[in-house]
């Protein structure tokens, strides 16, 4: 069964850069691998990964994003899912506590650093800013 301290020792074995917001939650920040904001929550029996991607605009075409993120959904997001929290688009992924090992804590941790990064050039055009050239 993991707990805070399985989780901590997943973190530092990453190597990314992360701190504790609180008991049983972590942010990880990396602006060398442009992972920002990614926050892991343990809430037995499962662990917990989202990341803000950005607020909806209120000009935003909301029916195009909402179908840019469901088909993203279908073909990129093995494990999580593409959501909305209030007026934020959200990515989130969940892994079970019980058999939790590096491997799949990493894998989930991979899977929203693509989202950050992959998926950035298409959901750029929802809320009008330009693609830094680190994602081009």
């Amino acid at each position: 069964m993991a707990n805070a301290e399985t989780i901590e020792s997943y973190l530092k074995e990453t190597g990314l850069t992360w701190e504790k917001l609180a008991d049983n939650t972590w942010m990880i920040n990396d602006e060398y691998d442009t992972i920002d904001n990614i926050v892991v929550y343990l809430n037995d029996p499962v662990v917990f990964f989202r990341v803000k991607l950005m607020d909806i605009p209120k000009d935003c075409d909301r029916q195009a994003l909402f179908e840019t993120l469901l088909k993203l959904n279908t073909a990129d997001m093995l494990h999580g899912a593409y959501g909305l929290e209030g007026d934020a688009v959200v990515a989130t992924d969940t892994l079970q506590a019980d058999n939790l090992d590096l491997n799949e804590f990493q894998a989930s941790i991979d899977s929203l650093s693509l989202c950050i990064t992959g998926h950035y050039k298409e959901l750029a055009q929802f809320h009008g800013q330009s693609v830094p050239a680190a994602l081009q």
